[in-house]
């Protein structure tokens, strides 16, 4: 029996987890000091090993941040990370917005009310495909100005706007030596990428950057992402898929790793991105193998581009960037669950992570290596035994072979370790973890029409439910192609689009009147040629109008446009219309704001037939219920095809119906060897983005109105509301997987009455918050075959698979299933190793008219 050998660890582990948890329920911190040296942040006088998740609070409602904080915090989190978003807080120059969903103070009070840390990351460069890079376009027109570069007029502006900031979490007492959450913040943002451009003025910008952070007195640390020749009061960091070969630009400063990047971003007409979770927790485990001490999910909740937030050239609405929550707040499952196995096992690390300057090495094979973390660094790796006065000892065993399976010693012991992958030792003997082994759910997320019938509790059993549309009812405006207001100017030649819209409408109409003489109309004849368009370059979206009719669409990233255009003789009118994704400045019906409640009514709406032609440049709107229930909403407009959208005021953002290639995603994502953007792609094929997030804090019981601006022609009567629902859970474990990271707490284990060998490993179900476990499709022990919803029983199969599963589990919001003979009564098949396979249904508590219970 192998008895577990550190159990000073674990006793030390207890008494902080619930001091962790006093201090949690308390309004933030006592004040503490955060330093650093070469090995980690310095917390209240102690290293930490930290682990942060990203959420940028302007892509979700103000209602929405406690529960994703909370299960940012029940994921394993450390710390949350944001930035700033200065056109967000600065639309106006001097004319500042911290209200709504860019109330920074009230989410950073959050973020501490649940014990945990903040590193804000103040720029006020973002980029963050958030549109332009998060400047407010006003830095445009002030005279000399020049972006990020050692240029006065830009430099004051960032001062001032930096300073504002500093000064606000300061007079709401949020640095951490007031007692406040915040303990990092960030100046510029991976400007290493393009000093070199700039020259030496570059050089000089990076330098006043450094200097101005730290001359406003913040308190804590100050970091540069992407940028190795931060001064030495600045930490550098690392902005990577991986960053386990990181190292800053002096050895006295910790090895910290700003963004993680667990998914990537997704344009119009664009695959969707999908990182493995075995690839992120491997290269996560490996950075703090390999001496990493902060490390930040670049996102753990990615969110929404509401409005006209989202950069370009063509990013869409969505920012679920493939994070552990998706953009409706709801878990991404195994991704949420196995990171959170994770987090746990490197935990219970810590104490042997912090205390050693640097790890032993030691190489296991061609491609395997061990690093060792001793809080008493004169023992040795040879050691087989550590009594309880022997300090703490931690390893991680690593393959980095990406294809084969191989077994390596480790202090006399045998250790298989799947390629690419990192098992982690917390004792130095025992495997906690391996980021290969996924025993996390699988939650597939359906989505359902709004209108389902309620069921009663007996029944305890989903209805399928009917396509409806939103609405039978719509109605319908005309935009009027060209000027419409006399507010219009003359000038020669083309302007710029943010010249003149000043980020104010995606819409620039251009006009120009051409005079075709006869002589013209014969020359063309004569010479059978015909007259073109040219424009030489042009990004986003050109529609080109002759006469008031629409002759040709263009759109690319800085493209020559061509278009043939049919004169007639005497004066024609030729339209231009820009677009970002633009003299007349918008459309008429953003003029008249007929997006919204209190002037929607004077737009002079006509009642539109069910067989009425799809329209360009058109508004629609309706009225619609709002769904019961808490589950996320979503609008599906599929059947729509270029446009904007609001509901009840709020602008959910830009629409585009493109279609992805159809080639380009494999079948199945193998997870092993390096990772990038254009690894394990899907919905080839399919449009890019139809479902479009509506908070429900936006809705109100009935009669929402739903205002559409379409370009280029759709059907708004099979416009529907969807339901988001985490419907089906599906797990899958064998007697060899490792017994849950939370029994490694277990006193018994603790005090030496039982071994971590004796623990049996756990199937854990949990649907989201507000539902229950209705139903178990599928469970058997034994031998099952298949995968998530296409289970079947193997050869192997013990027949109480059914009852126990679900009478541990039906009706309960979690429950956890022991994967043994013991727990199913008998053993099936003897010298058989067996596997538990479980499919599950959720349903919401307020869908079958009960309490969760």
């Amino acid at each position: 029996m192998v008895v577990f050998e550190n159990k000073a660890i674990l006793k030390l582990l207890l008494v902080c987890l619930f001091v962790q948890f006093s201090f949690s329920a308390a309004n933030f911190f006592r004040p503490f000091n955060v330093t650093y040296d070469h090995r980690a942040l310095i917390i209240d006088g102690k290293r930490r090993m930290l682990i942060s998740g990203g959420i940028h609070y302007p892509r979700a409602t103000p209602q929405m941040w406690p529960d994703l904080i909370a299960k940012s915090k029940e994921g394993g989190a450390d710390v949350i990370e944001s930035y700033t978003f200065w056109n967000g807080h600065e639309p106006v120059r001097g004319q500042y917005n911290f209200e709504g969903r860019f109330d920074l103070v009230k989410f950073v009070k959050l973020v501490g009310d649940n014990g945990l840390y903040f590193l804000l990351r103040i720029g006020p460069y973002v980029c963050a495909e958030w549109n332009f890079g998060g400047f407010p376009v006003w830095l445009r027109d002030i005279p000399g100005i020049e972006f990020r570069t050692d240029n006065e007029p830009f430099k004051r502006e960032m001062q001032r706007f930096v300073t504002k900031i500093v000064d606000l979490m300061r007079e709401e007492k949020l640095f951490s030596w007031q007692g406040g959450p915040i303990i990092l913040l960030q100046i510029e943002n991976e400007y290493g990428n393009m000093e070199g451009s700039y020259g030496q003025k570059g050089k000089e910008y990076v330098k006043w950057a450094a200097n101005m952070a730290l001359g406003l007195g913040a308190g804590v640390p100050w970091v540069m992402c992407k940028q190795t020749d931060a001064l030495g009061d600045i930490i550098d960091t690392c902005n990577n898929y991986y960053c386990d070969g990181y190292k800053p630009n002096s050895p006295s400063k910790p090895t910290i790793w700003t963004e993680n990047w667990d998914g990537w971003y997704t344009s119009w007409g664009g695959r969707l991105p999908h990182r493995p979770v075995e690839d992120l927790a491997f290269a996560v485990a490996r950075f703090f193998q390999r001496g990493g001490s902060l490390m930040n999910y670049y996102m753990y909740f990615g969110g929404t581009n509401f409005g006209r937030t989202s950069g370009g050239p063509f990013y869409i609405t969505s920012y679920d960037y493939d994070a552990p929550i998706d953009e409706y707040g709801l878990r991404s499952e195994p991704k949420w669950g196995h990171l959170k196995d994770l987090h746990a096992a490197i935990k219970l690390c810590e104490r042997a992570l912090v205390a050693a300057d640097s790890p032993q090495y030691m190489k296991l094979g061609p491609r395997q290596e061990a690093h060792i973390y001793w809080e008493n660094t004169q023992s040795t790796v040879l050691n087989t035994t550590l009594s309880e006065s022997q300090s703490a000892c931690s390893a991680f065993l690593a393959n980095i072979d990406e294809h084969n399976t191989v077994t390596v010693t480790f202090r006399g012991k045998s250790y298989s370790l799947p390629p690419w992958s990192v098992s982690i030792l917390p004792d130095c003997s025992n495997v906690a973890f391996n980021t290969a082994k996924v025993g996390a759910q699988t939650s597939v997320k359906l989505v359902e029409n709004a209108q389902s019938p309620k069921i009663s509790a007996p029944e305890l059993v989903m209805t399928k439910n009917e396509v409806s549309s939103i609405s039978e009812s719509w109605m319908s405006v005309k935009e009027p192609i060209g000027i419409w207001s006399e507010s219009n100017f003359t000038v020669q030649g083309l302007l710029e689009h943010l010249k003149v819209t000043k980020d104010e409408s995606d819409y620039l109409w251009h006009m120009t009147r051409i005079y075709v003489s006869d002589d013209d109309v014969a020359f063309w004849e004569e010479n059978k040629v015909s007259p073109t368009l040219v424009i030489d370059s042009m990004r986003d979206v050109l529609r080109i109008f002759f006469n008031g009719e629409l002759m040709g669409s263009v759109s690319g990233h800085w493209v020559k446009v061509v278009q043939p255009v049919q004169f007639q003789q005497g004066y024609s009118d030729l339209m231009l219309l820009s677009q970002t994704v633009g003299l007349q400045v918008g459309l008429k019906g953003e003029f008249q704001k007929i997006f919204t409640i209190e002037e929607n009514e004077k737009a002079g709406w006509t009642n539109l037939k069910l067989d009425a032609t799809p329209s360009t440049f058109t508004w629609y709107k309706a009225y619609f219920d709002s769904p019961d229930g808490s589950e996320p909403i979503a609008i599906d407009l599929g059947s729509m095809g270029k446009g904007q959208a609001w509901v009840n005021d709020h602008h959910i953002g830009r629409y585009w119906n493109l279609t992805a290639p159809k080639d380009g995603c494999p079948d199945s994502c193998d997870y092993r060897g390096t990772y990038g953007s254009n690894k394990c792609m899907t919905n080839c094929g399919k449009p890019t983005q139809t479902w479009y997030h509506v908070p429900r804090s936006w809705l109100q019981a009935s009669n929402n109105l739903l205002v559409i601006f379409e370009e280029i022609g759709g059907n708004p009567f099979e416009i529907s509301v969807k339901l988001r629902v985490p419907r089906i859970l599906c797990a899958q474990m064998s007697k060899s997987y490792y017994p849950p990271l939370r029994e490694w707490l277990h006193l018994d284990l603790i005090d030496g009455k039982v071994s971590i060998s004796d623990m049996k490993p756990q199937i854990h179900l949990q649907c989201e918050d507000g539902q229950i476990i209705s139903s178990i499709e599928f469970a058997s022990y034994g031998t099952p075959h298949g995968s998530c919803q296409n289970f079947s029983k193997g050869n192997c199969h013990s027949p109480n698979s059914l009852s126990v599963v679900s009478e541990a589990c039906v009706g309960r919001n979690s429950c956890s299933v022991e994967v043994s003979n013991s727990g199913f009564g008998s053993d099936p098949c003897r010298g058989v190793l067996k596997t538990l396979a479980v499919e599950a249904r959720c349903v919401s508590t307020s869908t079958i008219g009960v309490s969760q219970f």
